[in-house]
């Protein structure tokens, strides 16, 4: 099982007993400051729990009818975050509140279209290198493909396809 929170090499307790954020590395740690009296007042309330952070600022808004942008505020989160937070949390839930990878997920210009494509490629006796690879992508689609994803698309191509009769297959080490 892999711990959540990783002690640094130097812990330093606060008054609550608690170590100080800043002895913590975690995907859940929140870095915003809190400036809410629940956080403040109470031992049970982690300002470093970044879920729990949330949780307790979608709760002021929709039980304490407090407005959105001063929860928010208090929270250390901007209004535009408090929506994202709201709808991630009506969607998915408690698991809506973790943090996530940004950026795209996945090959998005390589459709399947795309992909049969470079696979029939693949399955001629003489396969086209990269570079031509590349230039009739951009003929034929209109799309222009980072080498690299080209050359993946390719090394996973390679491996469905049995090698051909009588050629001489590799031996793994």
């Amino acid at each position: 099982m892999r711990m959540l929170w990783k002690k640094t090499e130097k812990e330093e307790p606060t008054l609550s007993g608690r170590p100080s954020y800043s002895t913590f590395r975690s995907p859940v740690a929140n870095t915003h400051p809190v400036a809410d009296a629940l956080f403040k007042d109470n031992d049970f309330f982690d300002p470093r729990d970044l879920v729990q952070v949330k949780y307790e600022m979608l709760r002021k808004v929709h039980q304490d009818r407090e407005p959105a942008s001063h929860a928010a505020a208090s929270f250390g989160f901007s209004r535009p975050s408090f929506y994202k937070t709201w709808v991630d949390f009506e969607r998915e839930g408690i698991a809506g509140l973790l943090p996530r990878k940004r950026g795209p997920r996945g090959g998005h210009k390589l459709t399947g279209e795309v992909l049969a494509f470079i696979e029939e490629m693949c399955a001629v006796e003489q396969p086209m290198g990269i570079p031509a690879l590349l230039e009739e992508l951009e003929k034929r689609f209109g799309i222009k493909v980072h080498r690299r994803s080209l050359e993946r698309a390719r090394r996973r191509c390679e491996k469905k396809t049995p090698p051909a009769p009588g050629s001489k297959e590799r031996q793994p080490r």
